[in-house]
């Protein structure tokens, strides 16, 4: 499954909407995501699981890159 994880670079800080960032990652589960993303100095705000018609939206923009966990 492919889920979209949305993000806050400083995470000590209040999360603003024009500085949220978002990453794809490929895993079996929400809790391997966060767990994969433990170690990384961010705020997470949402973790999406993408179904197939969101997924192939998404593959259209040039940032489009995805982890496998």
């Amino acid at each position: 499954m492919i889920y979209k994880v949305l993000y806050q670079e400083i995470p000590n800080e209040i999360p603003v909407r024009e500085r949220t960032k978002s990453l794809y990652i490929e895993a079996v589960s929400e809790r391997k995501v966060r767990k994969a993303l433990s170690d990384r100095n961010i705020n997470i705000e949402f973790i999406q699981q993408l179904d197939e018609a969101h997924l192939n939206y998404e593959q259209n923009a040039e940032d489009f890159e995805v982890e496998t966990v």
